[in-house]
């Protein structure tokens, strides 16, 4: 049988007096222990604090504020900071003592006249009704009642409904400060009631020296490009670099080196990403794919080395546009005298289409497991940036082709042997026209005919195609030639009146009459209307009547284009649905 368990127990044992060389468990984070206290010890956000401070001198403060910005920026020290001057003995100050009760209880979040509410939990309409019956009652032993409501646009929408009275007549004794990271999910009922200040990012030098201030209270070494690395990553966030910091500074043992942080983030270091950056612009595939594989094999994360790679191609981009010793340049690589002279090879499209491959790479990231195929591609894509053209200046050069004909002194381009990409045979070039008369055609009823089909040949393709789908022209005496569009060729006719194209017209027919000649354009009655010009008959092919277009023609002539699709409504006219061809 089992012992019967004995009735008394023995006294516990006392724990053992805690070892001076044993860990401290009551740490706190470098992230608090360095917030701001005080108005002037804001860093980025030094014109909110000026209006918050001559608010307070003047005695303008507001009874609801709202403050709007990206993580870690000073939304809710500058509430807690605001609170203090408010309530502190001897305020309304903006220089708070913090050795009063009510600051040092502020200070650390236990004020119960200063209330700090979380509102992704306490969203409901239950909490804001709780809010608002003990808001009509006067503050304890403080000045104000003050709610700071942290990400306010968590709250249901029947809570911002019954908050909206408070807020609009609040007690004199009650103050209201909003923070939140996404404004636009707040109605515009609740911002119209408050002052909304915009806290912006705040910027890598800033933060650096603030890191820098920091390491030196702690009695910690650490390398300026290993502060300046962490200042970049924080992204504009204090708190993130600071954050970064406490964990780098328990990463190591010794002073902080940028290796120990690129070790740390999973970052390549300057030399990877600037031997990448080269190789990529040298067009030398292979080597960039080998400084890649390098960089993964000594741990780096991907969306952290894509994030290297945009920051790098944005220096890139400011060094095109600004000198290599302005301020905005921050990387160091960039301003040796090899990058300087490569950059001035560069253009300012090659660069920004870069960017723009970089950063769908990182957007795409976040939807595949297949991350380094995603780099690879990318980088074999930026290989060829220098073979991509505009579109913009494809389509010049095509529209110069079609109106004008090859540039003078280029000749005619090589016929290809390859045959054409497209079903059937390529339509024949229309033969070339004849060089206009260089005796004048006096402008007379009777020559009209003459004096306009050698006005047609003397025009670009294109437009002379346009000008003679018209049902007539007529002689308006003494010198206006009206040329008459049916409704069917009614593009046509906006087509030829661009004011450039109508220009173009009539001094064409004043080399041809030698005087000067007025053009003027009308659209047919509906009684007189007879469909003419390049409509396309119903029973004919789409790709037959495609291929007749001088545009299409000269696209596929000179930029190797092939139909693909027909959609309605190109041309003059709509293509009837039944022969669109895909």
């Amino acid at each position: 049988m089992a012992k019967k368990a004995s009735a008394t127990t023995s006294p516990p044992k006392p724990s053992p007096a805690p070892d001076a060389n044993s860990p401290r468990i009551d740490y706190t984070v470098l992230a608090r222990r360095y917030r701001p206290a005080l108005f002037t010890e804001l860093i980025g956000q030094e014109a909110i604090a000026r209006a918050l401070q001559n608010a307070i001198q003047q005695g303008r403060v507001a009874h609801a504020y709202l403050f709007h910005g990206a993580r870690g920026v000073g939304k809710t020290s500058t509430a807690r900071i605001l609170a203090k001057c408010l309530n502190c003995v001897q305020g309304p100050t903006i220089n708070p003592c913090g050795a009063c009760e009510s600051c040092q209880a502020i200070a650390v979040g236990e004020d119960v006249d200063v209330v700090e509410i979380d509102g992704a939990s306490n969203r409901n309409i239950d909490d804001i009704r709780e809010l608002r019956s003990n808001a009509q009652y006067r503050p304890q032993h403080s000045r104000y009642k003050i709610y700071i409501i942290d990400e306010v646009h968590s709250l249901t929408k029947e809570s911002f409904n019954a908050l909206l009275k408070t807020l609009e007549e609040p007690p004199p004794h009650v103050k209201f400060i909003f923070a939140t990271t996404e404004m636009n999910k707040v109605p515009i009922t609740i911002l119209s009631r408050c002052q909304r200040f915009e806290f912006g990012g705040i910027g890598v030098k800033q933060i650096q020296d603030r890191l820098r201030h920091i390491v030196d209270q702690e009695k910690v070494e650490a390398e300026p490009e290993a502060l300046a690395l962490l200042a970049r990553r924080a992204g504009g966030s204090m708190r993130d670099a600071q954050s970064l910091l406490d964990q780098a500074m328990s990463f190591g043992q010794g002073p902080l080196t940028l290796q120990d942080i690129q070790l740390l983030l999973g970052t390549a270091n300057d030399e990877q990403v600037a031997a990448l950056t080269q190789a990529i612009l040298s067009k030398d595939g292979v080597k960039a794919l080998q400084t890649f594989n390098e960089a993964c094999g000594e741990g780096v994360q991907i969306g952290e080395f894509l994030d290297q790679m945009i920051d790098f191609w944005r220096q890139l981009m400011l060094a095109k546009a600004v000198n290599a010793d302005s301020d905005l340049l921050e990387h160091a690589t960039l301003r040796q005298a090899e990058w300087s002279a490569r950059i001035q090879t560069l253009t300012l499209d090659q660069v920004l289409a870069g960017i723009d491959l970089w950063v769908a790479a990182k957007a795409r990231l976040k939807t595949t497991s297949h991350g380094r195929v995603l780099v690879e591609a990318t980088i074999l894509r930026l290989c060829q940036l220098s073979n991509l053209q505009p579109l913009a200046d494809v389509v010049r050069q095509l529209q110069q082709w079609v109106e004008t004909g090859p540039a003078p002194g280029k000749g005619e381009p090589a016929p290809k042997a390859s045959p054409p990409r497209f079903s059937g045979s390529a339509p024949p070039r229309p033969p070339e026209a004849p060089p206009p008369s260089t005796q004048s055609l006096p402008l007379t009823e009777g020559n009209l005919q003459q004096v306009w089909q050698q006005t047609l040949r003397a025009l670009p393709p294109l437009l002379s195609q346009m000008l003679s789908s018209a049902e007539r022209h007529t002689l308006v005496p003494p010198a206006t030639v009206m040329v008459t569009f049916t409704r069917a060729t009614a593009r046509n006719l906006e087509y030829c009146q661009d004011a450039a194209r109508l220009t173009r017209i009539e001094e064409t027919l004043k080399k041809v009459t030698g005087q000067s000649v007025a053009l003027r354009f009308e659209l047919a009655s509906q009684e007189g209307e007879t469909p003419q010009g390049p409509v396309m008959p119903k029973a004919a092919s789409a790709r037959k009547w495609a291929l007749q277009q001088p545009l299409i023609q000269s696209a596929m002539e000179h930029l190797g284009a092939e139909i693909v699709r027909i959609d309605d409504d190109y041309g003059a006219n709509s293509v009837p649905a039944a022969q669109r061809l895909t």
